[in-house]
């Protein structure tokens, strides 16, 4: 399994919005579990967002509650993250992960800068 993941631009200013796109090389069925995660500079790899089926997400970081969503389309084998109210401290590499018969696969890291 290959994530692919898109940045959407991967600038913006505060209060500003990305979206970033997840897309897999092959099915993500509702029993992948997936994630996003993010680490920024000089910090440890934290935990963002998860999401086990579809329209489910569990938002880990506290921060980022009622700022981001994570979704999924299951007919394009894609999950999101969408990033509203976007905050100098959101700054940070970006990754998407999965779980996909018991083996996590990682996408590449991408760095999203937000201004203030």
């Amino acid at each position: 399994q290959v994530l692919l993941v898109d940045p959407g631009g991967g600038l913006a200013q505060a209060g500003g919005s990305l979206r970033l796109s997840c897309e897999a090389s092959g099915t993500i069925a509702s029993t992948n579990v997936m994630h996003w995660s993010r680490q920024a500079a000089g910090k440890q790899r934290d935990l963002v967002a998860s999401s086990g089926s579809g329209d489910t997400a569990h938002y880990i970081d506290a921060a980022v509650k009622g700022r981001f969503t994570m979704s999924r389309d299951s007919t394009k084998n894609t999950v999101y993250l969408q990033m509203n109210n976007l905050k100098v401290a959101d700054t940070a590499v970006y990754y998407c992960s999965g779980c996909f018969r018991d083996q996590i696969y990682w996408g590449q890291g991408t760095q999203v800068a937000v201004s203030s």
